[in-house]
């Protein structure tokens, strides 16, 4: 047999940036198929005096082993191994008496064997990283336990990754749910006024705050969130306790909800809109927010869309993502990313820009409607291009339950309407 050493460049097993580029899966596959051998696996030793075939990788036909069997540590080659009894090669077991000795090296049968510990960077043992075929193959030489050793250490490397990656994944639930059990996020409210003589108001957007340390921006909590798998779970928390709070309070104000598309597709997104009724309801999906597919997005918002819910693209201007949810969702709603509302009574570009969407909006029927309004220069400028509704600091900061509610009463005093 051709040393593996001879054929296999380790630098395809990298990224360019020095990571494995590879899975375990891979890493065994490439081991046994160099080593022409008939299966491979890597065992984890558990302190159960058990060690459990984590990955195996065989030619195809009869495998005596499978991924997720559990063999106690005393039975078998791996422990002796690490032991000392036997030793990391061997090309013919029938030259070795202690292989001889164990039940499995005939019933398998065991001809060759080889196997390395994986070692992790504390010096802690893993388990094994192990080839062996049916038949005896005096061609393994000491070259290919030396490739062994690097096979077993890229693997080591990997599995640390995922160990981290679910020990960070498992403090981020704790994290969550510990959020969550203290009833964040908690709800505010900013107002969408219409740019008319008296600034009806006649939409609220719903904002999640987080009074919970860490103390931190409501889209790390959910970014947080979506990426230890509770990301619906947190996002429909804070639309059930927007929803439940607004339903309350009289009007025909709109409510504006953000939601990520996964979430705006699950089954418990549809659960909780049935709080409020549908037409009052705009989704709000951020120009943040990827989409892998268009097709069946829309697929899945259909049924609540022919029910009445409307749809807003955020964040429009701020990026490519914004216009491709434009073209590919059809809106109702267009909301000017703060960035471009920022200083347009002063800048052409933004104004020239702010205007293109204006009349995008005008042939296409859907509303503009501009976010991160602070100041008097930024409203006039926005209002002689024809903005119809905004929201900012200038018309109201995030309110409330009660201050919304303060607000509302108010403009019901004076004979306002809230028109949709």
């Amino acid at each position: 047999m051709t040393s593996i050493a001879s054929h296999l460049p380790l630098s395809s097993l990298f990224t360019s940036n020095g990571a494995i580029g590879r899975s375990v899966d891979a890493v065994l596959h490439v081991a046994r198929t160099h080593l022409n051998m008939d299966v491979a696996f890597v065992a984890q030793f558990r302190d159960d005096d058990t060690r459990i075939l984590q990955h195996v990788d065989a030619r195809p036909g009869n495998c005596p082993i499978t991924a997720g069997q559990v063999i106690p540590l005393k039975d078998g080659y791996c422990q002796k191994i690490i032991d000392g009894r036997l030793p990391e090669l061997m090309p013919d077991t029938s030259k070795v008496p202690a292989a001889m000795e164990l039940p499995e090296t005939r019933a398998v049968p065991v001809g060759s064997h080889v196997s390395v510990p994986i070692r992790l960077g504390n010096g802690r043992i893993y388990g094994t990283f192990c080839c062996f075929s049916f038949k005896p193959d005096h061609t393994l030489s000491e070259r290919d336990l030396a490739l062994m050793h690097t096979l077993a250490g890229l693997v080591a490397t990997q599995l640390e990754r995922e160990m981290e990656g679910n020990h960070q994944r498992e403090a981020s639930r704790q994290r969550i749910a510990a959020a969550l059990a203290q009833n964040q996020p908690a709800m505010v409210y900013q107002p969408i006024v219409r740019l008319n003589e008296s600034w009806d108001i006649c939409g609220v957007e719903c904002l999640s705050r987080f009074r919970v340390e860490p103390r931190r921006p409501p889209d790390q909590w959910f970014a947080e969130a979506a990426s230890a798998g509770m990301g619906i779970e947190l996002e429909v928390a804070a639309i059930r306790r927007a929803l439940t709070e607004l339903h309350t309070l009289p009007g025909t104000f709109y409510v504006t909800l953000n939601a990520s598309p996964e979430t705006a597709c699950s089954p418990e997104f549809a659960e909780v809109l049935a709080i409020m009724p549908i037409e009052r309801l705009v989704l709000e999906i951020t120009e943040h927010a990827p989409v892998e597919d268009y097709a069946a997005l829309k697929q899945g918002l259909a049924p609540l869309r022919n029910r009445g819910m409307r749809l807003a693209i955020d964040d429009a201007g701020a990026g490519y993502s914004s216009l491709q949810h434009i073209v590919s969702l059809q809106p109702d709603f267009i909301k000017l990313d703060a960035s471009l509302v920022r200083n347009v009574h002063t800048d052409p570009t933004r104004r020239a820009l702010a205007a293109a969407l204006l009349e995008f909006g005008r042939q296409t029927e859907c509303t503009i409607i501009a976010e991160g309004v602070e100041t008097a220069g930024e409203l006039s400028a926005l209002h002689a291009l024809g903005v119809s509704k905004a929201q900012g600091y200038l018309m109201s900061l995030p309110l409330t339950l009660p201050e919304l509610q303060a607000m509302l009463e108010s403009q019901s005093r004076q004979g306002r309407s809230s028109p949709r």
